[in-house]
């Protein structure tokens, strides 16, 4: 344990805290001792005991304040988190949704190029059967033409 010797409304004090906490020690006890002389200076020496008890009511009243305005950004911070896992959620949904849209149009893709490709080969085919036809009666309109 350290020892820090601190001097309070006139008076030494030799008070106790854990080793490395002494300069922690001094900075809350400045802090209480400005805010005793302040009120000293405002209301008057009502008596040590009495300017206590409003020092410690205001530090509690600043503690008591700061905690809220802690629990507030803390509820902010939890909304705000809430709204982003929905905001991320809805991404994915709509990621989701788009990729199964690109699968549907990649399928009709496939779909219709298979279509084409079966459409150009009865194409072909009645090409051919067409182009044989014509042949095929060239030939014989040629052999009556010559049998005449």
């Amino acid at each position: 344990m350290a020892n820090v010797s601190i001097k309070f409304n006139g008076k030494e004090f030799l008070l106790s805290c854990d080793d490395g906490q002494e300069e922690h020690l001094e900075q809350l006890l400045i802090q209480i001792n400005q805010k005793f002389n302040l009120l000293k200076n405002d209301l008057g020496n009502l008596g040590e005991n009495k300017l206590l008890l409003i020092t410690a009511v205001k530090v509690m009243d600043e503690y008591y304040e700061t905690k809220k305005k802690v629990e507030q950004k803390k509820d902010e911070l939890r909304n705000l988190s809430n709204k982003f896992k929905e905001l991320k959620s809805l991404i994915y949904e709509y990621r989701d949704k788009k990729e199964e849209e690109i699968q549907k149009i990649k399928k009709n893709h496939d779909n219709l190029k298979n279509e084409i490709e079966q459409n150009q080969k009865n194409y072909e085919k009645l090409i051919d059967e067409a182009t044989n036809e014509i042949s095929s009666f060239v030939e014989k309109a040629t052999l009556m033409d010559s049998a005449k």
